[in-house]
């Protein structure tokens, strides 16, 4: 071994010796580096995040309270992941999640958004408790990797949709279902221009492509009048109302969401009509959280010959933690973010990089009139290009075993089209079981998914039954 390598291996403090700075080869000027990189890579969920829960959570002050308890769910999630997992991996209220949380459950479902965030908070217990017993790789192992990559596809297919018809750009049809909004909208082509120079700066690999995107486009919006805000007379759109030349505040003193924190309806969640929107938002941010996770991990380096993970089950349980505190809070489910990939390729190794993280959200709060300037056509980008990065996967489904592919199929295609991330991993795992079980192929199913399939069956009976 050399004496550089040798060097690294000693720890010279107690934040080296926690952290495991020497080790990883590490400095805390490149953690805090790389932190700085995650979150810019992520901050756009300031932004999207209460756009898409103020459709459903409908309280005084909606948008700001919103950002003021994602920026706090996101920091709490960046913080136990960095102090007590002491990994680079940062958290935050996830996308397709919040949008299950709001268009399937809320609005859909006509469930009240307190028992959906109880909901949220009964999967966040779930997810510690099977954590802590070592049961989730068990359930992991038991879902193919085909079903596994289409569910991710499928939301980002959903959310795609979503940021399409949150623009106009696709709108309701009486003949056809859906069809092509006006061109000459404000909200389309602010959007469309918007989506062009995000990606213009994502292909350039411009860290924080997506903030720099919305932030770029709302400038436009301002300067050239577009009527892409809410407000007018008659429900109409408007220009930004402070274009009038009247000083736009950037920074303000954070304000407690009073209005959410604590209004989780747990009693309600654990009604038996809702046992299938606990059991989805756990099935989804289970396999979503866990695939991020690991994929994280292999990237960094820290999985061992065999694939496993040193403090597995306290990496785990941080983030069924952060989905219950997020809950408490007000907000949909905390999850893991993928973007932290961007940190891990500065040099991020330790819990320093994602405690980063969880301090500048913090500090995000301070920045909160900001957001008012951030109109729906701004984000919207951010959805479509969020949506076609999680259909990345999809290119691992085996297309040419149709057992495998129309499984998969279904579940991407399902989840747009009946506006329902739940209906597509339903027919997903029912569908690949069925199909497994009559073609003669049964004992390649584990009966932990067999199991899994019979429970959805049941879901749709009782549904069918009234």
């Amino acid at each position: 071994m050399s004496d550089v390598s040798q060097s690294r291996a000693v720890p010279t403090s107690g934040l080296d010796r926690y952290f495991g700075l020497s080790a990883h080869g590490s400095t805390v000027p490149r953690e805090i580096r790389a932190g700085i990189t995650t979150f810019l890579t992520m901050s756009y969920i300031l932004f999207v995040n209460p756009q898409v829960l103020s459709t459903a959570i409908h309280v005084p002050n909606a948008f700001v309270q919103l950002l003021m308890t994602t920026a706090i769910a996101a920091a709490f999630g960046c913080l136990v992941m960095g102090l007590i997992a002491r990994y680079p991996f940062a958290q935050a209220p996830g996308m397709g999640l919040n949008a299950f949380f709001a268009f399937t459950v809320v609005q859909g479902m006509k469930i009240p958004w307190q028992t959906a965030l109880g909901a949220v908070f009964i999967s966040g217990v779930l997810f510690v408790l099977l954590s802590v017993l070592g049961a989730r790789q068990a359930i992991v192992q038991a879902i193919p990797n085909s079903l596994k990559f289409a569910i991710t596809g499928g939301i980002g297919a959903f959310l795609a949709f979503l940021g399409l018809k949150n623009a106009g750009i696709v709108v309701a049809n009486p003949a056809t279902l859906v069809g092509l909004g006006s061109l000459t909208a404000a909200p389309v082509w602010l959007a469309l221009l918007g989506l062009i120079i995000t990606a213009v700066l994502m292909t350039r690999r411009v860290t924080g492509a997506i903030l720099w995107g919305i932030l770029a486009t709302t400038v436009i919006g301002i300067l050239t009048h577009a009527a892409v805000y809410a407000g007018g007379a008659n429900g109409a759109l408007r220009p930004f109302p402070g274009f009038d030349g009247s000083f736009l505040g950037i920074f303000g003193t954070p304000i407690w969401p009073s209005e959410l924190v604590g209004q989780l309806d747990i009693g309600g969640a654990l009604g038996l009509g809702l046992l299938s929107v606990v059991f989805t938002f756990f099935f989804v941010d289970f396999f979503d959280a866990t695939g991020t996770l690991t994929g994280l991990s292999q990237r960094a380096g820290f999985l061992d010959e065999n694939g496993n993970m040193p403090r597995a089950r306290r990496l785990f349980a941080m983030d069924g933690l952060a989905a219950m505190f997020g809950s408490f809070m007000g907000t949909s489910t905390t999850t893991a973010y993928v973007e932290s990939a961007a940190g891990i390729g500065e040099g991020g190794r330790t819990g320093i990089t994602a405690v980063t993280v969880g301090v500048l959200f913090l500090l995000s709060m301070f920045l909160w009139p900001l957001a008012a300037a951030i109109p729906g056509a701004a984000t919207a980008p951010a959805l479509i290009l969020v949506g076609a990065l999680m259909m990345e996967g999809v290119r691992h489904v085996d297309w040419d075993d149709i057992s495998e592919g129309l499984p998969a199929f279904l579940t991407i295609i399902a989840m747009p089209l009946t506006f329902s991330i739940a209906n597509g991993v339903s027919l997903g795992v029912i569908s690949y079981c069925a199909i497994k079980l009559l073609s003669g192929r049964w004992r390649q199913v584990s009966p932990i998914l067999y199991g899994v399939a019979a429970l959805l069956l049941i879901r749709y009976i009782w549904l069918m039954g009234g």
